[in-house]
């Protein structure tokens, strides 16, 4: 069959070559199209495009079937392989992104460990473990008292990148007795 004058077999090649290239092209820059769009996603469309036409070029020239069964049976088989990269591949990927990050409001009310003891009146760190791994902060006295390195503490607000913090026996002794 011929499309435009040409063998239906040389689209197909031409067009998965182009659609490929497109996909390659996308892989290394497609960070700045991400935000744009959620539920077409440029990689599920170039996907479904790059192996609808590589599975019709190959069933073109390996098979005598009538050509449009062939762009049907494509277009089904591409359909199919894309929902699969999408619900086992790309959505647990994005999941994953989203559950590492954290805001700085988040860190409210955590314990952490000081690094470099806070003086009074002056700026220490701090380390906080979580399920995602460990952040430092920098890190002031609440009560303009210093704390040393080792002690445990409790994250009480946090303003511009820097943690309030006081003593967690301290917090612990006076509001739960």
């Amino acid at each position: 069959m011929e499309l435009f004058g040409y063998p239906l077999s040389t689209i197909y090649l031409g067009s998965f070559i182009v659609f490929g290239c497109i996909t390659f092209v996308y892989i290394l820059f497609g960070d700045m199209l991400d935000a744009a769009m959620d539920l077409l996603h440029p990689s599920l469309i170039l996907s479904f495009l790059t192996i609808g036409t590589a599975s019709g070029y190959l069933l073109e020239i390996m098979t005598e079937i009538n050509s449009w069964f062939i762009m049907v049976f494509s277009s089904l088989l591409s359909l199919l392989l894309v929902t699969l990269l999408n619900v086992f591949v790309l959505m647990p990927i994005r999941s994953s992104e989203e559950s590492l990050a954290y805001r700085d409001e988040d860190l409210k009310g955590r314990v952490g460990t000081v690094l470099t003891s806070v003086p009074t009146d002056g700026f220490g760190e701090i380390l906080i473990e979580g399920i995602s791994g460990r952040i430092s902060k920098s890190a002031i006295s609440m009560d303009n008292k210093p704390i040393s390195q080792g002690e445990k503490v409790l994250i009480i607000d946090i303003q511009k990148g820097v943690v309030s913090v006081m003593r967690y026996e301290q917090v612990e002794q006076t509001y739960i007795h």
